[in-house]
């Protein structure tokens, strides 16, 4: 009965989170609390959502300062001439645009929200892509890609929510993994190569005169269009236009790489094709030029500890978070203005967490996820039990694509860590292999920041799935390739 029941939870929160009927966070308290008290627990309710509170609040306070943290370094301009010297690096040369746009995606994608990456990337790369006539979908499938495999980060989400529902540590999960990520971010700097000798054999070589052009044009707008989305408005505010959907692209060779033709790559938007681009002015009043090398080498720090796991993640990040707003902001109101700016990502964030607590606490505390788990093994031939490590990763590609990662990792990698428990394997082991798919998630219908991409991109959403989908599953295999060869999964 248990069994059932079990799974009858996790499907109505599925269906009920992809159908749009209920948000996340509600899902994820109301159904739990409903099922605790039919299976005839839910006297024990209370007990079960504070221990689980207890066990995630590490995690919760981890999300909450990086989220600070990195949201004051945009602020300040931490990431600005990393854009222009991209911008400089990409000039009329298809293939440095399209590994520029890897590279300016991979670093931006440090903050760990993917909204933020696209707008900056978009924002910067747009205007080249349209003076080249290069195609549109390969810069949103690139940068979906890379941000994908960076989503990793412990405070990108995935790792923090596999660590959360297996209750582990994020750093336990994400330090290990880094060489087989590498491999991965290395595939999507291979993919960008490949693509960009594509649209260079595709558009021809340019002239000089072209280049000039492109060239003069990149630096008028530079200043204009290299930063979005984190100014006193805080990170979330998405450009105008941004979700007006998809419905700008056209067709020819804005969405197929592979027709060579000579039209407008943003058809369909004419001399308004900008328009959407709604940026911050470089001169705004957040910016700390020179607190400039100061705030490298914090970062560097605060990263090179990470890694090292000098201190545990959640500590690094609040004394980070903290020196950050002392040094940048010395006046009390322009602290507490920054913390505002990014209060509501803050607080969406956070508050997903300690939500969790209440699923994974009823899934644990009633045993639903033990007979789920006993089912489950029961049905696995004996061969493949002692490499659930492998299933699992093969089965978080198109998992987490057809289902957020709310779903896939409180709802499916507790009953695979259960699974694996089973046959030897290590919660730990399931919960690396769990990342696998993140490159190919990033483009999922159900992800909220690929409609800003697509969006400010002027790309049709099913332009964009079909072009994309192939490259990052096929990321996600290099990363689960690597996981094996060295011995992590």
């Amino acid at each position: 009965m248990l069994t059932i029941l079990g799974f009858v939870m996790i499907a109505t929160f599925l269906v009920l989170i992809m159908m749009k009927k209920m948000s996340p966070m509600a899902a994820l308290v109301l159904i739990p609390a409903l099922f605790c008290i039919l299976v005839g627990q839910g006297a024990h309710l209370g007990d079960y959502v504070l221990k689980g509170i207890g066990d995630l609040a590490p995690t919760a306070a981890m999300l909450m300062f990086a989220i600070i943290y990195f949201g004051v370094m945009i602020d300040v301009g931490l990431f600005d001439p990393i854009v222009r010297g991209i911008l400089k690096f990409c000039k009329a040369d298809p293939v440095r645009v399209v590994v520029g746009t890897a590279l300016l995606a991979a670093i931006v994608s440090l903050d760990g929200d993917g909204s933020t990456t696209f707008m900056i990337t978009v924002s910067a790369l747009y205007p080249l892509y349209k003076r080249l006539k290069m195609s549109l979908v390969v810069m949103t499938g690139v940068a979906a890609t890379a941000n994908g495999v960076m989503n990793t980060l412990p405070w990108g989400g995935p790792t923090a929510r596999a660590a959360t529902a297996l209750k582990l540590d994020a750093g336990d999960i994400f330090v290990p993994m880094i060489p087989a990520l590498a491999v991965g971010l290395v595939a999507v700097f291979a993919l960008a190569y490949v693509l960009g000798r594509r649209e260079r054999k595709r558009l021809g070589v340019l002239t000089l005169g072209d280049t000039r052009v492109v060239t003069e044009a990149a630096d008028e707008e530079e200043t204009e269009l290299f930063l979005v989305g984190a100014g006193a408005g805080g990170k979330g505010g998405v450009p105008a236009g941004a979700q007006r959907g998809t419905g700008g692209a056209g067709t020819g060779s804005d969405t197929d790489p592979d027709a060579a033709t000579d039209s407008d790559p943003a058809t369909g938007s004419g001399d308004h094709a900008d328009d959407g681009l709604q940026t911050l002015d470089p001169q705004r009043a957040t910016l700390r030029p020179k607190l400039y090398w100061f705030n490298a080498a914090l970062t560097l720090a605060l990263l090179t500890l990470l890694i090292l796991q000098v201190m545990p993640i959640p500590v690094l990040f609040l004394i980070g978070a903290a020196l950050a707003l002392t040094v940048n902001f010395p006046q009390m109101k322009d602290q507490k203005a920054r913390v505002a700016a990014h209060a509501e990502n803050v607080l969406n964030v956070s508050g997903m967490v300690f939500a969790a607590a209440v699923f994974t606490g009823v899934l644990t505390g009633t045993g639903m996820v033990e007979h789920m788990a006993r089912w489950l093994v029961s049905g696995i031939p004996d061969a493949l039990g002692p490499h659930m490590g492998i299933v699992t990763g093969v089965l978080s590609i198109p998992l987490t694509y057809f289902m957020s990662n709310d779903g896939f990792y409180f709802g499916i990698v507790p009953i695979l860590a259960e699974a694996g428990a089973a046959h030897g394997v290590a919660p730990i082991e399931i919960a690396r292999a769990s990342l696998v798919g993140q490159a190919l998630h990033m483009s999922s219908p159900l992800v909220p920041a690929v409609y800003v991409l697509v969006g400010m991109a002027k790309v049709e959403f099913g332009d964009h799935t079909k072009f994309t989908v192939k490259w990052a599953a096929l990321t996600s295999l290099v990363v689960l390739c690597a996981g094996l060869l060295f011995g992590i999964i």
